[in-house]
């Protein structure tokens, strides 16, 4: 079965719609479609279009797979996404987090088999096989920073650096995986040595084993204790991890802090609380 999410800021998305409907009732495929207006939702949420967009999306495909009892959600990255996504991390200065790129799986619920298909593999694939696949104009408008990385930087890096580049930030990409889920079992460790209670609104940890630990281990636990509360760690900048971590050396009372407008980070009573709206 697919899901398709008509996002309704093209002109030409009601005809992408319609070829999916056309492509799964040949192919006998069971489809479900939503339309959403994602300016308008961006809009009233005062958010940008891509992180609404994902957020519509990832929402609705979730409800698809509790509507028919799924217990995976195939998403269609590819390792030319990957390579993307990996510079725009770099770009905005994400730290080593940001070189693992798209996760193969995720929450042992979200997986992306085609993660290590390069774009043109695909469309020789289509090409074989007769598959006339529609093209989402707006990739070509170099306005989007990740247009601006696939259709400028990526072609300057390929012509005068290194042309197999999408297949070196692939190799980097699954170097780091490998060193990340060891540092992340480690933070696990840490984090579960100090939490004092947890539950959906709030997290308190023992401030005086917090300030005891090795400074790269309190980041992570840091950005690992947002995660739990608000399921990602959008927003949150490297200044924002420095200034807590600061905040919680310092053991100053009755201080907080607000990495994001939903978490609240405080320290007192020997205890640094994480709260969320």
């Amino acid at each position: 079965m697919a899901a398709h999410v008509n996002h309704m800021l093209r002109e030409n998305a009601k005809l992408d719609e319609e070829y999916v409907k056309n492509y799964c009732e040949t192919n006998n495929i069971k489809l479900f479609v939503k339309e959403i207006s994602i300016k308008e939702i961006a809009k009233n949420k005062k958010t940008g279009l891509e992180e609404t967009g994902r957020e519509e999306r990832y929402n609705f495909f979730e409800e698809v797979a509790k509507e028919v009892n799924a217990n995976k959600i195939a998403i269609a990255h590819n390792s030319n996404d990957n390579a993307e996504t990996i510079i725009m991390n770099l770009l905005r200065g994400s730290g080593i987090s940001g070189l693992k790129g798209i996760e193969p799986k995720r929450e042992e619920k979200y997986i992306r088999p085609i993660i290590e298909c390069t774009r043109e593999e695909i469309e020789e694939y289509c090409k074989e096989n007769k598959i006339n696949p529609r093209i989402d104009e707006s990739n070509f408008d170099n306005i989007y920073t990740r247009n601006k990385i696939r259709n400028i930087c990526i072609p300057y890096i390929k012509k005068e650096f290194n042309p197999n580049i999408i297949n070196t930030l692939n190799r980097l990409s699954e170097t780091v995986r490998d060193e990340e889920n060891y540092i992340l079992s480690k933070t696990e460790e840490s984090y579960n040595s100090i939490v004092i209670y947890e539950n959906d609104k709030e997290i308190a940890l023992n401030l005086k084993l917090f300030v005891n630990l090795e400074k790269v281990i309190k980041r992570r636990i840091i950005l690992y204790t947002i995660n739990k509360l608000q399921g990602n760690c959008l927003g949150i900048q490297k200044i924002n991890v420095e200034d807590i971590v600061e905040m919680c050396e310092k053991n100053v009372g009755n201080k907080y802090l607000m990495p994001n407008k939903n978490i609240k980070v405080m320290v007192k009573n020997k205890k640094i609380y994480f709260v969320t709206k």
